[in-house]
C-alpha cells in the first residue's frame, strides 16, 4: 500500500506541470529576498519536494533493483548535493540542482516517444471470418474456427484470410502486403496465396496450410513486435559516467572537508559537480536536431535514432516506392508487322479501358496523356491470370501475356521471344497484342527511378557508407535496377523475413539503417539499428514502425540526416567537454572558498545554459549540400526497373 502511494507521488511530482510550478517557487525564492522579502526564501522548499522527491525515488530505486556498477547513477550524485545543501541551509542550492535535473529528464523523455500505431493496423489486416466450403455450400465462420485442411471460397475484392493452396480457379492476387510487389500477381491451381493478401479479379477455392499464429500475415505480426520489444532504449549519458563521477565528486568533497575543516566548501563541491549539463547535453541537442529535421521534412521520432544514425556505416534499401516512383509507365511500343506504334497504343487502351488490372490502366494513362481519343468496343472479357480480350470495328484483339496467346493458338516468333527476353531482363512488363491471326505488336511498362536516387547513392558512398539493396524481385531484375542506380550489392527474391534475417546478418559488419515504404518492410525496418520510411507514399504500419519518416519522399534526404546525426553527436560531445572544463574550474573555486552552495549553483547553472546556447545553434545550422559535384553522379536519373518491385 505504501508503495503504491509512494509511486502516485512520484508519478504527479515527475510530470511537466509540476516541475513548472516547482520553477516557479524556485525562482521566487531567488528574487524575493533580494527585493527586501527575506521569508521568500522558504519558498524554495516547495520546489525541493515537487522536483527532489522523483530523484529520490529513481536513485533509491536504482539502488534496490538495479544490478552491480548500474545502481550508482546521476540521480544518485544531485540527490546526494541536494541533501547535504538542505543539511547546511541552502535551499536555492537544493532546489536549483534538482529543478535542473528534473528539466532534462522531461526533455529527453519528450525525445524517446514513439508512436505504437502501426502494430494496431497490421492486426486490423486480418479478415474476422471466412467463408467455409462443406459439400458445396458456403457457411461464413469465425477464422479461428478454420483448421488446416478446410476449403475457404475468396471473392474478387476479399483478403485472404489463411495461407493456402487453390484447389479451384483462377485470379490475380495483390501481394504488396506481403512481398511489396505492386502488380497483382497471376495465380492458378497449386499457386499458393498468403493471409493478408487481396483477391483481386478471379473467384478461387483454397486449401487452408496455415492458420492463426501460423499465418504468414500473423507472423509479420509477430516480426515487428519482437523487433520492437528488442529496441533497448538507449543507456543516458549521464548515468554511464556516473558510476565514475559520485565516488569522485565523494572524495573531493570529502577531503576538501578535513583540509580546510569547512563543511561548507564540501557541499559545494558537491554542488558544482552536480552533472545537469550532462543530463541537459543530449536531450537539447536532439531537440534542436528534430527541430531542424522537422524544417526539411524529416520526421525524427527518437533521440535514440538520430543518435544510432551517426554511427551507421550500411544502408539497405527496399526499390520500389523507397528509390523508385512506385508507378507504372508505358516505356516501349514494338510492332511486329506493319502495325504503326499509335494504332497499337489506339487498339490497346481501347480494349483495356474497362480493365482494373494496372498495366491496362497505365497503358490507357499514356493514351490520355498523348491525346489519343479511343474506339468503341464490343465483347469485351478479362481472362484471369492471362489478360483481356476485346472487338474493334470487327476485329477481335487479345492483351495479354504467353499463357493468353498459347491459349488462342498463338505461337511467338523469335523476334517476339528474343524482345521479352530482352524487357524480362531490363525488368519491365511487357503486354502482347495479338488479332485472332498473329502477334502484331507488344508494349512494355517500367517503373521509374526518383531523379535524385543516383545522386544519393553517390553521396553515401563519399561518406564511406556501404549501400545494399533488398528487393523481391527477381535476380535479373534486381541486377538491372542496381546497376542503373549505382549499387553495387544486390539481394534479390526475399519474403519479408529474408529481408530480416540479411539486416541481421548486416549488422554483424556494422550499424545498419534500412529503408522501405510498404507494409512487407515493417519487419526490417524494426531490426534495423535505423529504420527509416517513405512518409508521403509509404504505408501507415511502414510509417509507424520506422524510427525516421521522410514526408516528402524525398530520397537524397538520407545523406542529410545521416550530417545532421553526425553535427549532433559532435555538438553533444563538445558541450558535455566544455561543461566539465566549466566544472572543473568550479570545484577548484570550491575548494579555495571562492563559491559557496549558491553561487557555486549559478556558476554551475551557468555550464548548463551554455549547453542549451550550443543546442540552439544546432537547430539553424546549414548542411553543405553544394560542397562539391559527386563524381559518377548523372542526371538521365529515370529508368527502367522493375514492374512487380519489392
Amino acid at each position: 500500500m505504501c508503495t503504491a502511494v509512494v509511486k502516485k507521488l512520484n508519478d504527479l511530482f515527475a510530470g511537466l506541470p509540476m516541475t513548472i510550478i516547482g520553477g516557479l517557487f524556485l525562482l521566487a525564492s531567488f528574487v524575493l529576498p533580494r527585493i527586501g522579502v527575506p521569508e521568500g526564501a522558504y519558498l524554495a522548499w516547495v520546489c525541493v519536494v515537487i522536483c527532489g522527491f522523483p530523484l529520490l525515488y529513481l536513485s533509491v530505486w536504482r539502488l534496490i533493483y538495479n544490478k552491480g556498477i548500474s545502481k550508482i547513477s546521476s540521480a544518485l550524485l544531485i540527490t546526494i548535493a541536494m541533501i547535504a545543501a538542505l543539511l547546511i541551509g541552502d535551499l536555492f542550492a537544493a532546489g536549483e540542482v534538482a529543478f535542473i535535473m528534473e528539466i532534462g529528464a522531461i526533455l529527453e523523455e519528450k525525445t524517446t516517444e514513439r508512436a505504437r500505431k502501426g502494430l494496431k493496423n497490421l492486426i486490423s489486416m486480418v479478415p474476422e471470418t471466412a467463408k467455409l466450403v462443406v459439400d458445396g455450400e458456403e457457411k461464413i465462420v469465425p477464422i479461428g474456427d478454420v483448421k488446416k485442411g478446410d476449403i475457404i471460397r475468396i471473392i474478387p475484392g476479399e483478403t485472404v484470410p489463411v495461407d493456402g493452396i487453390i484447389v479451384s480457379g483462377r485470379t490475380s492476387v495483390d501481394q504488396s502486403t506481403m512481398t511489396g510487389e505492386s502488380l497483382p500477381v497471376d495465380k492458378d491451381v497449386g499457386d499458393s496465396v498468403y493471409s493478408g493478401t487481396i483477391n483481386r479479379f478471379g473467384s478461387v477455392d483454397i486449401e487452408a496450410t496455415k492458420t492463426g499464429e501460423n499465418s504468414s500475415l500473423q507472423k509479420l505480426v509477430k516480426m515487428v513486435e519482437d523487433a520492437d520489444n528488442n529496441q533497448a532504449p538507449t543507456q543516458r549519458i549521464a548515468d554511464k559516467w556516473a558510476s565514475w563521477l559520485v565516488p569522485i565528486a565523494s572524495l573531493i568533497a570529502v577531503a576538501a572537508y578535513f583540509v580546510t575543516n569547512d563543511i561548507v566548501r564540501a557541499v559545494t563541491v558537491l554542488v558544482v559537480f552536480c552533472p545537469c549539463a550532462l543530463v541537459l547535453a543530449t536531450p537539447t541537442a536532439i531537440i534542436a536536431a528534430i527541430g531542424q529535421a522537422t524544417k526539411h521534412g524529416v520526421i525524427i521520432k527518437s533521440g535514440e535514432a538520430l543518435e544510432k544514425m551517426g554511427s551507421v556505416n550500411i544502408v539497405a534499401f527496399d526499390k520500389t516506392g523507397t528509390l523508385t516512383f512506385g508507378t507504372l509507365e508505358v516505356s516501349d511500343i514494338r510492332s511486329f508487322g506493319d502495325i504503326s506504334s499509335d494504332e497499337l497504343l489506339i487498339i490497346a487502351a481501347s480494349s483495356e479501358k474497362r480493365s482494373e488490372h494496372p498495366l491496362g490502366k497505365a497503358i490507357v494513362s499514356k493514351a490520355a496523356s498523348d491525346g489519343i481519343k479511343l474506339r468503341e468496343t464490343s465483347s469485351f472479357e478479362m481472362i484471369a491470370g492471362m489478360g483481356v480480350s476485346a472487338s474493334i470495328d470487327g476485329t477481335q484483339y487479345h492483351l495479354g501475356n504467353e499463357k493468353l496467346m498459347a491459349a488462342k493458338g498463338l505461337t511467338l516468333g523469335s523476334d517476339v521471344s528474343d524482345y521479352l527476353m530482352r524487357s524480362a531482363s531490363e525488368g519491365k512488363a511487357t503486354i502482347l497484342i495479338a488479332d485472332d491471326n498473329s502477334i502484331i505488336g507488344a508494349i512494355s511498362m517500367s517503373d521509374v527511378i526518383r531523379p535524385d536516387s543516383r545522386d544519393m547513392i553517390c553521396e553515401l558512398e563519399e561518406m564511406d557508407v556501404r549501400t545494399v539493396l533488398l528487393t523481391g524481385d527477381r535476380k535479373e531484375t534486381a541486377d538491372y535496377f542496381a546497376q542503373k542506380i549505382g549499387i553495387t550489392e544486390v539481394r534479390s527474391k526475399l519474403l519479408p523475413e529474408e529481408k530480416v534475417s540479411n539486416i541481421v546478418s548486416l549488422k554483424e559488419n556494422g550499424k545498419v539503417c534500412m529503408i522501405g515504404d510498404g507494409v512487407n518492410d515493417a519487419p526490417a525496418l524494426k531490426t534495423a539499428d535505423v529504420g527509416v520510411a517513405m512518409g508521403a507514399m509509404g504505408s501507415d504500419i511502414a510509417v509507424d514502425a520506422a524510427d525516421v519518416a521522410l514526408m516528402t519522399d524525398d530520397i537524397s534526404k538520407v545523406p542529410y540526416l545521416k550530417w545532421l546525426s553526425n553535427s549532433t553527436v559532435t555538438t553533444i560531445k563538445v558541450a558535455i567537454t566544455i561543461s566539465m572544463c566549466i566544472n572543473f574550474v568550479a570545484i577548484v573555486a570550491s575548494v579555495l572558498g571562492l563559491l559557496n552552495p549558491t553561487t557555486g549553483a549559478i556558476v554551475h547553472n551557468a555550464g548548463s545554459c551554455f549547453v542549451v546556447l550550443l543546442a540552439a545553434l544546432l537547430y539553424d545550422r546549414k548542411y553543405p549540400k553544394d560542397k562539391k559535384k559527386l563524381k559518377g553522379s548523372g542526371n538521365n536519373n529515370s529508368g527502367d526497373v522493375s514492374p512487380t518491385p519489392q
